[in-house]
């Protein structure tokens, strides 16, 4: 049985569709990605998923069980919202003690948990400073600490990196990969493809609340993503090459096909002096060009 079931989820806020009839499946264990632009329904989705919108019609199953409104159902849920939910004026520590105390952990379970949060965050040293005083990445991973404290076994973050500095960012990341070796089933939504690409076993490529694709990072770059190119940067612009096809930028040729070694060769045969060469292989930046007709972050 999957750990979340979403079945032709819609939902609309008057003549605005935010989600038009999705329907994905999440196995225990995975770390599933929806990538796509701002506005795409990423977070009416989760929030329609968490029990926190209600769908206008479709479906939402959580460990076999509808309606997760339900606090039974709701208790098995961790929430990272894509807004801080923090209580500025509230150290770290006093901010997970309150949302303890909201999961009804107990006084030993509830201490022991803030401090596996603490460090986990890597907040330990600055958890008697106001929230207030933190940085933008700081308050990132305390958000996320904060929607986990109960140990759920699904977890949703909803753009968990958005304005974070790189430090901040690759902990983040780090904290992620050790949920997904603990077996945790984590619903990732962003718009950076490098991250979908990094965290997720599979990503549901969405825009104007459609799925577009759905599949294994290495099964969308094949569906869709197109052939590598060969990149080759000479020392000046050779005059024998036309038939190569490609595109040219001042010195440096772009070709894309399904043989690059075959072009490499043929340009390495002519003789002309080639200061740089790489093989670009598709991401999902392409997949969502070859699908939409746009970049990512349109």
């Amino acid at each position: 049985m999957p750990a979340i079931e979403v079945r032709n989820l819609k939902k609309s806020y008057g003549a605005t569709v935010a989600v038009d009839g999705i329907s994905f499946e999440v196995e225990r264990g995975e770390c599933f990605g929806l990538l796509g632009p701002n506005g795409a329904g990423k977070s009416t989705t989760i929030h329609c998923v968490v029990g926190a919108l209600r769908p206008d019609s479709g479906e939402v199953r959580l460990d076999g069980e509808a309606d997760p409104t339900r606090p039974s159902v709701r208790a098995k849920i961790g929430v990272a919202p894509q807004p801080i939910a923090l209580y500025e004026d509230l150290t770290a520590e006093e901010n997970l003690e309150f949302f303890g105390k909201l999961y009804n952990l107990g006084a030993d379970v509830r201490k022991t948990r803030i401090e596996m949060a603490l460090e986990f965050s890597g907040l330990a040293a600055r958890r008697k400073d106001r929230v207030s005083t933190y940085s933008g990445g700081m308050q990132r991973r305390l958000n996320l600490v904060s929607g986990i404290l109960h140990d759920p076994p699904v977890i949703l973050l909803d753009e968990p990196t958005v304005g974070v500095d790189p430090q901040s960012r690759n902990l983040i990341f780090d904290n992620i990969e050790s949920l997904k070796r603990l077996g945790r089933t984590i619903v990732y939504t962003t718009h950076y493809m490098e991250e979908a690409q990094r965290l997720c076993d599979r990503v549901a490529i969405i825009d104007r609340g459609k799925i577009l694709a759905l599949d294994t990072v290495e099964g969308l770059l094949r569906a869709h993503g197109g052939p590598p190119t060969v990149q080759v940067e000479f020392a000046r612009k050779p005059a024998a090459l036309e038939d190569l096809g490609g595109e040219w930028e001042e010195n440096t040729l772009r070709v894309r096909t399904e043989r690059p070694m075959e072009v490499l060769g043929r340009i390495a045969g002519m003789g002309d002096a080639f200061q740089h060469v790489s093989i670009e292989r598709a991401d999902l930046e392409a997949v969502f060009l070859h699908l939409t007709g746009k970049k990512l972050r349109d």
